[in-house]
């Protein structure tokens, strides 16, 4: 279900839209309409994790957040319990669930003490670059996934960096990256919105000269 007409999902679709960042909304405004509502549910939910390890004092306790997220997004959608409209946003993600569900463990690599390892860091970009290739699997667009791998794999490295503040967690996500394949060229539009926000995470600001980027990047790939 891809450009949903059910009102109550369109509502759905559009507070979480508006839960998002200024920056993450635009970026999304550059993606097929078709995959508008699967980047929404994506970076909703990659926003929900980040929130229970931001607001979890107990580590215990996210971990427990982050299991049953982890174990229903694994269920068919059908199955699933009603009222998490998180959930219901998601529903068009059925078939890649697993990705969904892996998203959860890859945040969950990063509960622990700091420093942590290169390991953790590279677990969450895994996983949220699997569930961007998974996004363009659901788009028929498979030729595009080793791009869209690529594409999410250094995006969410940058992001990690730009929320580092321990030099030596920074230090080994930089090397990460180093060793990350280039993913030089002009982006798919598919992919226009990881491009947009890959780009604004490596200058880590904000202003006009952004925005322009932004735009651009949008409007033509590169």
């Amino acid at each position: 279900m891809l450009g949903t007409h059910q009102p109550e999902l369109r509502a759905i679709y559009d507070d979480l839209n508006q839960s998002l960042p200024p920056p993450v909304r635009m970026a999304i405004s550059h993606a097929p309409l078709r995959a508008r509502e699967l980047w929404t549910g994506f970076f909703a939910l990659d926003r929900r994790f980040a929130n229970i390890l931001a607001t979890g004092a107990e580590p215990m306790l996210a971990q427990m957040r982050l299991a049953w997220w982890r174990e229903t997004l694994a269920q068919p959608a059908a199955s699933r319990p009603a009222g998490e409209p998180l959930l219901a946003a998601l529903t068009a993600w059925d078939s890649e669930r697993l990705a969904l569900a892996g998203l959860a463990d890859g945040w969950e690599a990063l509960i622990g003490d700091a420093p942590l390892d290169a390991a953790a860091f590279a677990a969450l970009a895994g996983a949220r670059a699997e569930a961007i290739a998974a996004l363009v699997r659901i788009c028929d667009a498979a030729e595009l996934e080793i791009e869209a791998s690529g594409r999410g794999y250094v995006w969410a490295l940058h992001d990690i960096a730009a929320h580092l503040s321990d030099r030596t967690e920074n230090d080994r996500v930089v090397a990460l990256v180093r060793s990350a394949p280039a993913t030089d060229g002009t982006a798919a539009r598919l992919l226009r919105p990881v491009a947009i926000l890959d780009a604004l995470a490596r200058r880590r600001g904000g202003g006009l000269g952004n925005f322009a980027l932004a735009l651009r990047i949008g409007l033509f790939g590169r």
